[in-house]
C-alpha cells in the first residue's frame, strides 16, 4: 500500500469521485481509499487528487505524480519529499 523509495513514497489508492466531501477513508483491500468531490471527467478528479494529497502531506502539487491509473479508480501515485511514517500519520493509518 505504501512503499518508500530514496526520493519519496509510492502509494496505492482506491479513488471514489463525486463524494460529498474529500477525505481519506481508511483502507480498501490493499489500497488507501480516497474520496473526492470532483467528477471523473476531463482530468478533474486527478487534478483534485494531486492538490489534496499535496496539501495533506505538505508538499508542492508538482511533487505528486500519478504513475499508473490515470483513467481508473485504482491509482499508484508517487509523492516526492515525504517518508512512509509521515504518510501513515497524516492519513490516520
Amino acid at each position: 500500500m505504501i512503499r518508500e523509495t530514496k526520493e519519496g513514497v509510492q502509494i496505492l489508492l482506491h479513488v471514489q469521485p463525486r463524494s460529498a466531501r474529500r477525505r481519506i477513508d481508511g483502507v480498501h483491500g490493499d489500497a488507501v481509499k480516497v474520496r473526492l468531490t470532483s467528477p471523473p471527467v476531463e482530468g478533474k478528479a486527478n487534478a483534485e487528487l494531486r492538490e489534496y494529497l499535496a496539501s495533506l502531506l505538505g508538499v508542492a502539487k508538482n511533487d505528486v505524480e500519478i504513475l499508473k491509473g490515470e483513467t481508473g479508480r485504482r491509482k499508484r501515485v508517487f509523492v516526492r519529499g515525504v517518508d512512509g511514517d509521515t504518510v501513515r500519520k497524516r492519513f490516520g493509518l
